[in-house]
Protein backbone atom coordinates (compact mmCIF):
# COMPACT_ATOMS: atom_id res chain seq x y z
CA UNK A 1 0.00 0.00 0.00
CA UNK A 2 1.58 3.50 -0.86
CA UNK A 3 1.05 6.30 1.82
CA UNK A 4 1.01 9.76 1.00
CA UNK A 5 1.51 12.15 4.32
CA UNK A 6 1.48 15.56 3.26
CA UNK A 7 1.24 18.67 5.90
CA UNK A 8 -0.16 21.96 5.29
CA UNK A 9 1.34 25.07 6.92
CA UNK A 10 2.85 22.74 9.48
CA UNK A 11 5.71 20.19 10.38
CA UNK A 12 4.94 16.86 10.81
CA UNK A 13 8.29 15.53 11.58
CA UNK A 14 9.63 11.84 11.20
CA UNK A 15 8.02 10.67 14.79
CA UNK A 16 4.42 11.41 13.81
CA UNK A 17 4.82 10.22 9.84
CA UNK A 18 6.48 6.57 11.11
CA UNK A 19 3.35 7.26 13.70
CA UNK A 20 1.04 7.47 10.85
CA UNK A 21 2.45 5.08 8.79
CA UNK A 22 2.55 1.71 10.73
CA UNK A 23 -1.06 2.60 12.14
CA UNK A 24 -2.26 2.70 8.51
CA UNK A 25 -0.55 -0.58 7.68
CA UNK A 26 -1.93 -2.47 10.52
CA UNK A 27 -5.57 -1.41 10.04
CA UNK A 28 -5.18 -2.66 6.29
CA UNK A 29 -2.92 -5.65 7.50
CA UNK A 30 -6.21 -6.05 9.92
CA UNK A 31 -9.00 -4.96 8.22
CA UNK A 32 -8.46 -5.59 4.32
CA UNK A 33 -5.04 -6.46 3.44
CA UNK A 34 -5.64 -4.97 0.21
CA UNK A 35 -6.34 -1.37 0.07
CA UNK A 36 -4.59 0.76 -2.73
CA UNK A 37 -3.03 3.55 -1.45
CA UNK A 38 -3.83 6.11 1.33
CA UNK A 39 -3.44 9.92 1.66
CA UNK A 40 -3.16 11.89 4.94
CA UNK A 41 -3.63 15.42 4.92
CA UNK A 42 -3.21 17.65 8.55
CA UNK A 43 -3.64 21.24 8.59
CA UNK A 44 -4.19 23.99 11.08
CA UNK A 45 -7.88 24.40 12.21
CA UNK A 46 -8.59 27.76 13.59
CA UNK A 47 -5.91 28.74 16.68
CA UNK A 48 -5.00 25.64 18.41
CA UNK A 49 -6.92 22.88 16.40
CA UNK A 50 -5.39 20.37 14.34
CA UNK A 51 -7.44 18.73 11.05
CA UNK A 52 -6.61 15.19 10.10
CA UNK A 53 -7.96 14.01 6.84
CA UNK A 54 -7.77 10.45 5.74
CA UNK A 55 -8.52 8.44 2.53
CA UNK A 56 -7.76 5.09 2.00
CA UNK A 57 -8.54 3.42 -1.54
CA UNK A 58 -9.50 -0.13 -0.86
CA UNK A 59 -10.60 -0.73 -4.37
CA UNK A 60 -11.59 0.57 -7.58
CA UNK A 61 -13.45 3.39 -6.92
CA UNK A 62 -14.10 2.34 -3.35
CA UNK A 63 -12.28 4.85 -0.74
CA UNK A 64 -12.70 5.18 3.15
CA UNK A 65 -12.64 8.82 4.16
CA UNK A 66 -12.57 10.14 7.25
CA UNK A 67 -12.32 13.52 9.36
CA UNK A 68 -11.03 14.80 12.94
CA UNK A 69 -9.54 17.48 14.71
CA UNK A 70 -7.90 17.60 18.19
CA UNK A 71 -5.14 20.08 19.69
CA UNK A 72 -2.45 17.62 20.00
CA UNK A 73 -1.47 16.73 16.51
CA UNK A 74 -1.39 12.51 17.10
CA UNK A 75 -4.61 12.92 18.92
CA UNK A 76 -6.12 14.34 15.56
CA UNK A 77 -5.09 11.48 13.83
CA UNK A 78 -5.76 8.62 16.19
CA UNK A 79 -9.71 10.07 16.12
CA UNK A 80 -9.72 10.04 12.53
CA UNK A 81 -8.08 6.35 11.96
CA UNK A 82 -10.50 5.27 14.60
CA UNK A 83 -13.12 6.40 12.14
CA UNK A 84 -11.83 4.27 9.37
CA UNK A 85 -11.47 1.36 11.27
CA UNK A 86 -15.17 1.86 12.84
CA UNK A 87 -16.47 1.73 8.80
CA UNK A 88 -13.86 -1.11 8.02
CA UNK A 89 -15.00 -3.38 11.18
CA UNK A 90 -18.83 -2.72 9.57
CA UNK A 91 -18.22 -3.08 6.22
CA UNK A 92 -15.40 -5.57 6.14
CA UNK A 93 -17.25 -8.67 4.96
CA UNK A 94 -19.02 -7.21 2.23
CA UNK A 95 -15.84 -5.28 0.72
CA UNK A 96 -14.39 -8.59 0.37
CA UNK A 97 -17.40 -9.99 -1.47
CA UNK A 98 -18.30 -6.62 -3.16
CA UNK A 99 -14.61 -6.68 -4.37
CA UNK A 100 -15.23 -10.18 -5.91
CA UNK A 101 -18.91 -9.38 -7.80
CA UNK A 102 -17.84 -6.12 -9.07
CA UNK A 103 -17.04 -6.25 -13.18
CA UNK A 104 -14.89 -3.53 -14.04
CA UNK A 105 -16.53 -3.10 -17.67
CA UNK A 106 -19.83 -2.53 -16.37
CA UNK A 107 -19.39 1.30 -15.60
CA UNK A 108 -21.37 4.16 -17.45
CA UNK A 109 -18.36 7.30 -17.90
CA UNK A 110 -19.62 10.66 -17.22
CA UNK A 111 -18.67 13.75 -16.53
CA UNK A 112 -18.75 15.62 -13.39
CA UNK A 113 -18.57 19.38 -13.01
CA UNK A 114 -18.35 21.71 -10.01
CA UNK A 115 -20.37 24.95 -10.40
CA UNK A 116 -20.04 27.88 -8.62
CA UNK A 117 -22.61 29.31 -6.31
CA UNK A 118 -24.77 31.91 -7.00
CA UNK A 119 -23.36 34.88 -5.86
CA UNK A 120 -25.00 37.34 -3.34
CA UNK A 121 -26.78 40.24 -4.70
CA UNK A 122 -24.47 43.32 -4.50
CA UNK A 123 -27.81 46.11 -4.31
CA UNK A 124 -31.34 45.83 -3.28
CA UNK A 125 -31.41 46.76 -6.84
CA UNK A 126 -29.25 44.19 -8.41
CA UNK A 127 -31.21 41.84 -10.82
CA UNK A 128 -29.89 38.75 -11.89
CA UNK A 129 -30.86 37.40 -15.57
CA UNK A 130 -33.30 34.90 -15.73
CA UNK A 131 -31.39 32.42 -17.67
CA UNK A 132 -27.86 33.49 -16.50
CA UNK A 133 -25.95 29.52 -15.55
CA UNK A 134 -23.64 28.83 -13.31
CA UNK A 135 -20.04 29.08 -13.60
CA UNK A 136 -18.10 25.79 -14.36
CA UNK A 137 -14.91 25.34 -12.28
CA UNK A 138 -13.86 21.91 -12.58
CA UNK A 139 -14.49 19.27 -15.12
CA UNK A 140 -13.47 15.95 -13.66
CA UNK A 141 -14.54 12.26 -15.68
CA UNK A 142 -16.22 9.83 -12.85
CA UNK A 143 -17.71 6.41 -13.71
CA UNK A 144 -21.00 5.51 -12.30
CA UNK A 145 -20.93 1.63 -11.45
CA UNK A 146 -23.87 -0.79 -11.75
CA UNK A 147 -24.38 -1.88 -8.13
CA UNK A 148 -27.39 -2.74 -5.78
CA UNK A 149 -28.65 -0.30 -3.15
CA UNK A 150 -27.20 -1.93 -0.10
CA UNK A 151 -23.78 -1.44 -1.79
CA UNK A 152 -24.92 1.68 -3.01
CA UNK A 153 -25.23 2.86 0.91
CA UNK A 154 -22.20 1.06 2.13
CA UNK A 155 -20.09 3.27 -0.90
CA UNK A 156 -22.17 6.51 0.37
CA UNK A 157 -20.98 5.69 4.05
CA UNK A 158 -17.87 4.53 3.55
CA UNK A 159 -16.51 7.84 1.67
CA UNK A 160 -18.14 10.70 3.87
CA UNK A 161 -20.13 12.13 0.25
CA UNK A 162 -23.14 13.84 0.79
CA UNK A 163 -24.92 11.96 -2.37
CA UNK A 164 -23.63 8.72 -5.11
CA UNK A 165 -25.37 7.79 -8.48
CA UNK A 166 -25.60 4.11 -9.48
CA UNK A 167 -26.97 1.46 -11.96
CA UNK A 168 -29.14 -0.29 -10.59
CA UNK A 169 -29.20 -4.33 -11.97
CA UNK A 170 -32.47 -4.82 -11.24
CA UNK A 171 -33.71 -2.56 -14.08
CA UNK A 172 -30.53 -1.24 -15.77
CA UNK A 173 -31.81 2.51 -14.64
CA UNK A 174 -29.70 5.26 -13.24
CA UNK A 175 -30.60 5.56 -9.17
CA UNK A 176 -29.21 7.84 -6.28
CA UNK A 177 -29.00 7.40 -2.61
CA UNK A 178 -27.58 10.62 -0.27
CA UNK A 179 -27.87 11.94 3.13
CA UNK A 180 -30.65 13.37 4.18
CA UNK A 181 -31.16 16.26 6.87
CA UNK A 182 -32.53 13.40 9.57
CA UNK A 183 -29.40 11.14 9.55
CA UNK A 184 -31.44 8.82 7.49
CA UNK A 185 -30.39 7.71 3.76
CA UNK A 186 -32.82 8.80 0.79
CA UNK A 187 -32.72 6.87 -2.23
CA UNK A 188 -34.09 8.26 -5.52
CA UNK A 189 -35.29 5.63 -8.48
CA UNK A 190 -37.21 7.69 -11.27
CA UNK A 191 -40.16 6.76 -12.49
CA UNK A 192 -39.94 4.48 -15.63
CA UNK A 193 -37.31 2.20 -14.16
CA UNK A 194 -38.64 -0.81 -13.16
CA UNK A 195 -39.01 -0.61 -9.12
CA UNK A 196 -36.96 -2.62 -7.80
CA UNK A 197 -38.87 -2.92 -4.28
CA UNK A 198 -40.82 -5.76 -4.10
CA UNK A 199 -44.47 -5.65 -5.27
CA UNK A 200 -46.97 -5.27 -2.71
CA UNK A 201 -50.18 -7.72 -3.90
CA UNK A 202 -53.37 -6.25 -3.56
CA UNK A 203 -55.69 -6.68 -0.54
CA UNK A 204 -59.52 -7.68 -1.03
Amino acid sequence: MQISIKGKQMDLGDALRAHITDKLEDLNEKYFNRAIDAQVTMSPEGHAFTKTHISIRVGKDISVMADAQDTDHYASFDAASEKVAKQLRRYKKRLRDHHERLEENNVISAQNYVLTPEPEATSENHVEPDNKEPAVIADMVTNIQTMSVSEAVMRLDLSGENALMFKNPKHDGLNMVYRRTDGNIGWVDPQGNESALPKVANQK
